[in-house]
């Protein structure tokens, strides 16, 4: 079982690390767009989002015609659709009942983002992996202000919340806080054209699965749009296609954003409320267990780095890891997660020659579905330790 992405180093790519709540890529060749079972991941049974009107009447078709070289849309020089374009046209409009000429017309004003495409390029060189560095940058003073301040002001909503789906509100703040900063960086990208440029002429040609899932994400923004819960031609989000406070791509906002504030549609961009609801239900859906916190109150053996499994499920039991040598931290007494699968995990800080080991519940696991990163899961779970210890909340999260 291979190990999840860790970060990387630069700016750009903790950007990407930082932003969404990605259900796995959702094959067009279904009959339905309900999420597809993959290795590694945990899923439940999605429900209908309520509709959302559209925000404004479309804008006149942007892309130019007539040039042989077109480089900035996805049209030929006699203005149609390019042949893979095309028939991924067709594809969506069979398997998510949408008429051909809708998905048409929408992929008509999609454009090539060359700065899209360029911060999704792969590195060259490989970056060295800095759990330290990473946790640097989220558990720290501008969060943890700003994570206190959104608190406050939706407390009673996040107590609800917490109430509804058993997700305490230090994780809920701490994934919104990791993602957007609270709203402040939520991307001025259209999504549209970078779900575009990187499902059709993704630049991780080595990787050609990462193309299929940005067009069925894609179909899915199409959905959206078609059932009037989105405009797909004008909503901005981050250069990976992500979507609001929470940073839900476009296939998550469909199967698990929720209506938070009862006003009728769901708004991931101006309403903290449905953010707030959104991120409980996702990580609810994907695992999380009431009561158990993320980390377990283990002190690990010596030999840790071999109960290292990777993957995104916990492999062990209690008893099994008490065999490997694992003990319970002193002053700790018996808990729920004892009767949970557990998951060593590995947090190395390679440019330090260091490696920091952790026991993760299955709360550890539900956030990693959020994002495919033990880093990011490690961080969202220290930054919540963090807020919760300053409103006054001790205890694990």
């Amino acid at each position: 079982m291979s190990k999840p992405v860790r970060v990387l180093q630069a700016a750009v790519a903790f950007a990407l690390l930082s932003g969404c709540a990605t259900p796995q890529s959702t094959a067009l060749s279904s009959t339905s767009s309900a999420p597809q079972a993959t290795p590694n991941s945990e899923r439940a049974t999605p429900q209908q989002t309520p509709g959302a009107p559209l925000a404004a009447p479309r804008a006149p078709i942007k892309a130019s015609v007539g040039s042989s070289d077109n480089r900035n849309s996805f049209l030929d020089a006699n203005g149609e659709l390019e042949p893979d374009v095309q028939a991924f046209a067709l594809e969506v409009a069979q398997t998510r009942e949408v008429p051909l000429n809708y998905v048409q017309d929408i992929l008509r004003r999609a454009q090539y983002n060359a700065t899209v495409a360029r911060l999704m390029t792969p590195a060259k060189t490989r970056i060295r992996r800095s759990w330290i560095t990473y946790r640097d940058r989220v558990v720290e003073p501008i969060r943890i202000k700003a994570g206190v301040e959104f608190w406050t002001q939706y407390r009673s909503t996040l107590d609800q919340t917490a109430s509804t789906y058993g997700v305490p509100p230090s994780i809920i703040v701490a994934i919104i806080g990791v993602e957007t900063i609270y709203g402040r960086q939520t991307g001025n990208f259209l999504v549209l054209d970078a779900l575009a440029t990187l499902g059709f002429r993704n630049p991780d040609t080595a990787r050609p699965e990462r193309s299929r899932l940005f067009r069925d994400q894609l179909a899915d923004l199409i959905l959206l749009d078609y059932q009037k819960k989105i405009d797909g031609t004008q909503v901005k989000g981050s250069f990976a296609g992500a979507i609001g406070l929470p940073q839900f791509m476009p296939g998550s906002l469909m199967r698990y954003a929720i209506d938070g504030d009862n006003d009728g549609q769901i708004n991931l961009l101006d309403s903290a409320p449905d953010a707030i609801a959104s991120v409980a239900r996702f990580l609810k859906l994907h695992g999380w267990q009431p009561g158990l916190p993320v980390f377990a109150p283990v002190v690990l053996p010596a030999n840790a780095s071999s109960l290292v499994a990777g993957g995104l499920k916990p492999s062990y039991d209690w008893a099994q890891l008490k065999t490997e040598g694992a003990a319970l931290k002193p002053g700790t007494g018996p808990g729920a997660w004892q009767s949970s699968r557990l998951g060593v995990i590995d947090l190395p800080d390679e440019p330090r020659n260091l490696d920091e080991y952790r026991t993760g519940t299955p709360n550890f696991f539900a956030i990693t579905q959020y994002n495919r990163s033990y880093f990011y899961a490690a961080s969202v779970a220290d930054l919540a330790e963090a807020l919760a210890g300053r409103m006054g909340y001790g205890g694990p999260n």
